[in-house]
């Protein structure tokens, strides 16, 4: 298992789909994030476009993570794409029932996603916003956002073999250490 972090737009998502380009395929890419408007319709398409030429699968599922990687099964590569959208879904679909997320209930949700990635047997890629090094988000929600995505990053990096961190355009391997 291998977490690729950084800010928006540090080429981070570039980065984890050349390492899964450079694996022996099939792949299969599991997209979080929905189309909720024209403008991340066509950040979409253009993702979708940049993976054509190297015969992915589209896989897209915004909540149920471990799931979409027992379907992925056959696929000796998967790259998750990403898991701050993830969160965002998790957190949106609780807001929607009324309900909030701890960090601990979060965290927990990482559980069957690392089961899954664990037992899948090939190599699992996961891409998540480092959202910790900006400003203190001005909301209650924002900052709620902040903290569950910091506490899934350090759930999900703790388990992953290989970390790291992507700023502008250049990876820096944190884990494991050189």
């Amino acid at each position: 298992m291998i977490l690729v972090t950084g800010g928006s737009r540090s080429g981070k998502s570039a980065f984890a789909q050349k390492m899964a380009e450079a694996l022996p395929g099939p792949r299969a890419f599991l997209a979080t994030c929905p189309a909720i408007d024209p403008e991340m319709g066509e950040r979409i398409r253009r993702h979708q476009e940049a993976r054509n030429l190297c015969d992915w699968q589209t896989i897209e599922e915004p909540l149920d993570l471990a799931a979409a990687l027992c379907r992925a099964k056959d696929q000796p590569v998967v790259l998750v794409d990403c898991l701050t959208l993830w969160v965002n879904n998790v957190l949106y679909e609780a807001e929607q029932q009324g309900n909030t997320v701890s960090e601990a209930e979060v965290a927990g949700c990482c559980g069957p996603i690392l089961q899954a990635a664990r037992s899948h047997g090939g190599t699992i890629l996961f891409v998540t916003n480092e959202v910790g090094m900006g400003l203190v988000p001005e909301t209650p929600l924002g900052r709620r956002f902040r903290d569950l995505a910091g506490r899934v990053n350090q759930t999900i990096a703790a388990a992953c073999d290989e970390l790291f961190l992507v700023v502008c355009g250049q990876p820096l391997q944190i884990k494991p250490q050189k």
